[in-house]
Order: structure tokens, then sequence, then C-alpha cells
């Protein structure tokens, strides 16, 4: 294992006390989201009682297809409505409403433009580039608090002009770090499917985000660019952001992670350490079907033997997924 710096060893520490459990309470969470349920007619998509993010940490939020792990994304970050009131499987509703708060601050029906400028942005599983702007122009995009936005003042170059200046030293500084400097001036449309992931993350950094929500960030991408990709993600926790992920690729999980989420059929069934997390009975019941009887014991190749089969339900169900786009 290659040596963590002192962010990432000080977070695994502070989560090495963390109870296991679904719903567990982190010492310092930056997202806590009680009651979020969402159902498409008479199916529950999301069906979350409680559920809290640590501040710094890289949280891996993973399971099936179809777990509810997007839509959960969608929900949160102001792209779509919970439904109006908890009802428990098979039984009546509860006065129960949904709320979630980040950083302390309620984010319940809040307008996802609104979401961002609190500080919590995210990307999506297929790149929202805009194709016939330049990668540049893609990165200004990104920027807050730019006076030229004004109608009035955008007419007054000088009011606006120093702002400009500062977005753009911002976004060449950071086309730098993600290698994509050399592109600056060419259309975004242009770009590989891992160079537009870089844009995205890059261009969602330019808002300065306390936590950067990533939706399957390794979805498409050239196994050239896949090590650079688990880098700058590595380096967002080393300068303090916080990273949610989904992702399917078990592997990088497991690499980068320092506490794992499990999802399925819309309900949070585990979580823990990385390096624990696959060994529980209902993630290993999520992807290959009920496993009550296999005790694990210490049978390390029994153990090792699951979390490969884990892996590979993973990979293939991420191959369909990419197919099916």
């Amino acid at each position: 294992m290659p040596d963590l710096g002192p962010v990432t060893t000080a977070i695994r520490t502070q989560l090495g006390g963390v109870e296991e459990t679904p719903g567990a309470t982190k010492p310092d969470p930056i997202l806590v989201v009680d009651n979020i349920v969402r159902r498409f007619g008479g199916m529950t998509a999301v069906n979350v009682d409680h559920l809290e993010v640590q501040r710094g940490a890289i949280t891996a939020l993973i399971g099936p297809n179809g777990a509810g792990k997007t839509t959960f994304f969608n929900l949160i970050t102001g792209f779509d409505r919970p439904s109006s009131a908890k009802r428990l499987i098979g039984g009546p509703s509860s006065d129960a409403a949904a709320r979630w708060s980040f950083d302390g601050r309620t984010l319940g029906n809040t307008a996802a433009s609104k979401v961002a400028r609190a500080g919590m942005v995210r990307t999506f599983q297929l790149t929202k580039a805009l194709s016939r702007m330049t990668v540049l122009e893609n990165m200004l995009i990104g920027a807050k608090g730019n006076p030229g936005e004004n109608l009035a003042v955008g007419l007054i170059p000088a009011l606006w002009s120093k702002a400009e200046k500062a977005n753009i030293a911002k976004a060449d500084e950071l086309l730098s770090r993600f290698k994509l400097d050399a592109k600056r001036d060419d259309m975004a449309g242009s770009l590989s499917g891992g160079q537009k992931k870089l844009l995205e993350m890059a261009r969602a950094l330019m808002s300065d985000p306390q936590m950067i929500m990533l939706d399957e960030p390794m979805a498409g991408v050239n196994p050239a660019l896949t090590q650079s990709l688990l880098e700058h993600i590595q380096a967002l926790r080393e300068d303090g952001t916080t990273v949610l992920f989904v992702e399917h690729d078990m592997h990088m999980v497991r690499h980068i992670s320092d506490w794992v989420v499990v999802m399925a059929q819309g309900e949070v069934v585990a979580e823990g350490a990385p390096d624990k997390v696959m060994k529980n009975p209902a993630v290993i019941d999520a992807y290959l079907g009920a496993h009550h009887d296999t005790d694990l014991g210490d049978d390390d190749a029994l153990t090792t033997g699951l979390i490969e089969q884990i892996e590979q339900a993973a990979e293939a169900e991420a191959e369909a997924e990419e197919e099916s786009r």
C-alpha cells in the first residue's frame, strides 16, 4: 500500500472508531440525510432513513444496477424532488419529512444552482461538456461570483474585466493541473471521453466546492487516463475537499476510498471501511444473491473468492450499462 498523506491518515483514524452499520454516526459529517424517499409509480427507487458523509473523506457509494445511487445524487443536489411522504414498505405513510443538510445548512427543496453555490457540486454519468464552446469557455462557466453576468454591469468592462482575468488565470491553472492546457482553445466536443471527464471535474473545481460528487467518474475512460483520474481524486482529499462518488470499479473503490456506503433496492444496507465492507453478508446478497448459509469465518480463500465474484458482477453490470448508452 502506498504511503498515506497526513490528511488521509487523520481521516481514516477518525473513521476507525465509527460503527460499521447503516446510518452510522460520523465524527464530523458535512452531509446529513434523513427520511429521503423517491417513488416512480409503484416502485420505490430511494428509501434512505439516515446517512452521514464524513467531512474531508473519500466516500464511495456502491451497489448493483437499479440500487438508486444516481437517483439519490439527483435528489440531494436539487435535480429531482423526493416523494411527499415517507412510506414504510408494506405499511402506511409516516409523518417523517425528507430533510437533508450540508455543512449545517438545510438544503431540502433547494434548486440545483443554489446547492452548487452552497458548495456542493456534482458531475454526471454522461459528461455535460458544452461541445460548441472551447475548453476554456467551459471552465469559465463554472466560476462563481462573476460580476459580468449582471446585464447592467456587463456593459461596463471596467467593472468586470479584473474578475474575468482572475477567472481565466484560475482556469488555466486547473487546466494545467489536469493536463488539459494543450486543449485550452479546442472545442470541448473534440475531446476524448476521458478528457471530457477531466474537464468536467476541473470545471466543478472552478467554484471552490467543499464537496464534489462524482457519478461514475471512470465510466468510458481510456485506461491510460484512469490513473490520472485516481490521482486527481486523491489530491482533492489532501486539499480538504470532501468526495462522494458512485462507481462500479471495485478495484478503484478499494484503492482510494476511506469509507464505503452500499445501496440495494433503494436502501442503505451496509457501511464500512473498504477492506471490511465487501465481507458483509448484506453486500454479498446485494451482488450475488442470498448467501446467508455461507460462514466466512477465518477462511481467507473463501472471502477472497466472494470478493472477486462481487468485483466481477460489478464489472459486468458496468459493461452492460455502458453498452446500453
